[in-house]
């Protein structure tokens, strides 16, 4: 049964996740600590740092990662092949149409639409990490990593796996 509901979990997630990783992640987190509770939303976060911080796609890592937590090697395969199969099914299926549909006004309207949709999405995943680092971390802890990711981002320009390490560095250090 586990395998089927990890397979069903990453097949509807990719499915659904029009647009790539970002609208894909708060669909896993639903599925993944919501739905199915194999994870509470902490070890979803530093899955989700984590899988960040490291090249390839975000899906294909936490389906990999989650998938073997689950249910070890096998877990992963099932969870790699549900992440991979709508995206390869659909490529297949529509490549024909490609350059019917590129300049199509309903494809256009449909991505403007999806847009903050993902960004809605995106907030509410990022105020339920934030809300979860403030409870166990507290107020100021969560302020200053907030505050020093910030500056690092906007102002240095630094890249975002630099900023995940030095936070999961500065949790093991302080926090840990």
């Amino acid at each position: 049964m586990t395998w089927i509901e990890l397979f069903w979990a990453f097949f509807i997630s990719n499915l659904l996740g029009y647009g790539g990783g970002p609208p894909i992640i708060p669909l896993l987190q639903a599925e993944v600590v919501d739905g199915y509770r194999w994870m509470t939303l902490e070890q979803f976060g530093d899955v989700l740092a984590l899988g960040n911080a490291l090249p390839s796609p975000i899906a294909t890592k936490l389906a990999g990662y989650i998938g073997y937590q689950v249910a070890g090697a096998p877990g992963a395969l099932i969870g790699l092949f549900a992440t991979i199969v709508p995206t390869a099914a659909a490529m297949i299926a529509l490549f024909k149409f490609i350059d019917v549909f590129k300049t199509s006004p309903q494809v256009t309207a449909m991505t403007k639409i999806v847009r903050p949709i993902v960004a809605v999405l995106m907030g509410m995943l990022a105020w339920q990490f934030l809300s979860s680092a403030y409870y166990s971390a507290g107020i100021w802890q969560t302020a200053l990593l907030t505050a020093a990711s910030l500056i690092g981002l906007e102002r240095f320009k630094l890249h975002p796996a630099l900023v995940i390490g030095a936070a999961m560095a500065y949790g093991a250090f302080f926090l840990g």
